[in-house]
């Protein structure tokens, strides 16, 4: 059942004042430990409801940036960033808002993702390739079952990013890999599966591991760039927004 307006309205700018509110700390420079302004004083300088309020301060809780007391308000755990990361909305929310946060999720990817395509092409070995073959003949089973492998899809950038044998770059992956999931979670589905986003997906996962699996880096970081650009244009966003246009001329 979907949510009512009224509650769609609350998260969405529960949302915005979450940003505002992670800005104000820290520019600001508040310290763990400093109390924060009471709902009544951000409701006024804010402009929204106490339920806003308290939905931004759970969500900033959650992340690990405050702490709440009891009869005493809530203070500053650490500045965003310091605590946890998460990306601020998935797929639930309505389409301009998803067009442009999931660009910002895309050129993150695109970050990501093509540099390690690069490195794991220049290091990779047998026991890489082996694993990342076997991720991709999962995903092929799902593809002939029309079944959901956002988790595989999830796995193939992992086995990706722990083919160049740094260790921060293959934990930053799997840290990331749950929160890219809503960016994959369209391919897999079963429109997905109609509209044949998950059959040009997994052609391209399997031309990034072609280019990974003959050691040209070159290619490698071309073919997971197309990935994310074609990735991005299958859910109606544009890769002009953050550059990703260039791997149309580089081809």
């Amino acid at each position: 059942m979907n949510p009512p307006p009224t509650a769609k309205r609350v998260s969405r700018l529960s949302d915005e004042i979450t940003l505002q509110l992670e800005r104000w700390i820290t520019e600001q420079q508040l310290s763990s430990g400093t109390q924060l302004p009471t709902e009544k004083v951000l409701c006024e300088r804010f402009g929204v409801s106490r339920a806003v309020i308290r939905e931004a301060i759970s969500r900033l809780k959650a992340d690990g940036c405050v702490t709440t007391r009891q009869g005493s308000g809530a203070f500053v755990a650490a500045r965003p960033g310091q605590g946890s990361f998460r990306l601020v909305r998935g797929l639930e929310h309505s389409p301009p808002i998803l067009s442009d946060e999931m660009s910002d999720i895309f050129e993150l990817r695109y970050l990501v993702e093509t540099g390690a395509a690069e490195r794991a092409a220049l290091r990779r070995t047998a026991k890489d390739l082996d694993r990342m073959r076997d991720v991709l003949g999962r995903m092929q089973d799902a593809l002939a079952a029309q079944a959901d492998a956002v988790g595989d899809d999830d796995a193939f950038h992992v086995a990706i990013a722990a083919a160049t044998h740094n260790s921060q770059i293959e934990r930053f992956q799997a840290f990331m890999g749950g929160q890219f999931s809503d960016s994959r979670a369209p391919t897999w589905s079963s429109d997905g599966h109609r509209s044949g986003r998950a059959r040009e997906a997994q052609a391209e996962h399997v031309r990034i591991f072609e280019a990974i699996s003959r050691g040209n880096a070159g290619a490698a970081r071309r073919a997971a760039e197309a990935h994310l650009v074609s990735a991005a244009r299958r859910l109606g966003l544009d890769p002009l927004r953050w550059g990703g246009d260039k791997t149309e001329s580089t081809r």
